[in-house]
């Protein structure tokens, strides 16, 4: 007999049962010996039903734990037996679906699930995959995001560094001890605002075909990219970034040239220190690089050392070559640009335009960061200054 047909007569059994109880009470409510007798051997019986019914379903779960394969084949990356943690707040997959919702609704449609992350302007903080995701946009399309020291600060940062260092002295037995003095200095790294405005037609944010939320963060993420990275390169401080090349704050100028030659490269390179080298390379502008492909040392080879993988940089007297149609014509640099540290106050965050586009059937979107940058060690950044934007062969 199976389970479904014991448990079926155990349901009968029962009913049986009750109907029993029902029809033998007595005027004062209760049964008689004989019928008593009789009640108690039917309850008997529906309880050795059940006991038989969880016997057979302990028989089936034994079953099906001997049928299960010895080794079984792994479908996945092993985690450590830990099952992984469950996402909330801005890392959820809830926040994420509503951010999008919103968008698509030009916010009119703002779950509760969003109020997790508002700033103090009154927009939508980025959910943590999408601030990611801008991230990595910003360090595909920036160099000095790739190159730099990145901090996440919630205030303003200061960096210690020291100005002097003691120099050690040699003496004779029972002289004085000769003092030498540590100075230190401190780098504050503040908050600069950065923003980017995009508007869309109204037809293109409401269709579903289309990939808005990719969209949004290519062009936000290219756009912020292509501002810090001329910031980082050239900005002086005011409201923005101090660049490497900046005049104050900057590279240290190695020399001035009126033109280039493959002297001054080399000369260039032994201007920073040997400890700064380990990691160095340079950054020049693209125009300036089409005339160093073609110096060559004094023995007639080419300095230009073409990449020999793909996703590796080119080489110039042997270290890494990054180019930026931000990077002034008229100067290279070359350095350890670790010691360049960029600050990221919080995350970025969207808004809407309200009302202001709605004449013209376009909505519009902000986002907005709160960045800056600076160079901690000038000496770790050699400046090849250049009296004209035209190199010649050496």
């Amino acid at each position: 007999m199976t389970i479904l047909e014991l448990r079926e007569k155990r349901n009968n059994a029962w009913n049986a049962a009750k109907a029993f109880l029902d029809s033998h009470r007595t005027d004062k409510g209760t049964l008689n010996a004989e019928d008593d007798a009789t009640y108690t051997k039917m309850e008997q019986d529906i309880a050795d039903l059940g006991k038989e019914i969880a016997r057979m379903e302990r028989q089936e779960q034994m079953e099906a734990e001997l049928n299960k394969p010895v080794n079984k084949p792994l479908t996945s990356k092993p985690a450590n037996g830990k099952e992984p943690e469950a996402k909330t707040g801005r890392a959820s997959d809830e926040y994420r679906k509503a951010m999008t919702n919103a968008l698509r609704s030009n916010f009119s449609n703002i779950s509760n699930a969003l109020k997790e992350g508002v700033d103090a302007d009154g927009g939508y903080l980025v959910p943590d995959e999408y601030d990611s995701r801008l991230i990595d946009v910003l360090e595909e399309e920036n160099i000095i995001r790739a190159l730099a020291t990145k901090i996440n600060t919630s205030g303003d940062h200061k960096i210690n560094i020291a100005a002097t260092k003691p120099a050690a002295s040699w003496i004779e037995e029972g002289e004085s001890l000769v003092w030498s003095d540590a100075t230190f200095d401190q780098i504050l790294l503040d908050a600069h605002k950065l923003h980017v405005a995009i508007q869309v037609t109204e037809e293109l944010l409401y269709d579903n075909a289309f990939d808005l939320e990719n969209y949004i963060i290519d062009k936000f993420g290219q756009a912020l990219a292509n501002a810090e990275e001329d910031a980082f390169l050239n900005g002086t401080g005011g409201g923005k970034p101090v660049g490497i090349f900046a005049e104050t704050g900057g590279g240290t100028v190695a020399d001035t040239v009126t033109a280039v030659k493959g002297d001054n490269l080399v000369s260039l390179v032994y201007a920073l220190k040997r400890p700064y080298r380990k990691k160095a390379s340079f950054i020049l502008n693209d125009k300036t690089l089409v005339t160093l492909r073609t110096l060559k040392d004094t023995n007639g080879q080419y300095i230009w050392q073409a990449s020999l993988k793909d996703g590796e940089p080119e080489r110039l007297l042997g270290y890494p070559v990054y180019t930026s149609a931000y990077a002034p014509l008229d100067a290279i640099a070359f350095g350890d640009y670790s010691y360049y540290n960029i600050g990221d106050r919080g995350v970025r965050s969207f808004k809407k335009l309200t009302e202001l586009l709605a004449a013209n059937d376009m909505v519009g979107f902000v986002a907005k960061e709160r960045v800056d940058g600076k160079l901690v060690l000038p000496e770790a950044v050699q400046i090849l200054k250049i009296g004209t934007a035209t190199a010649t062969k050496a």
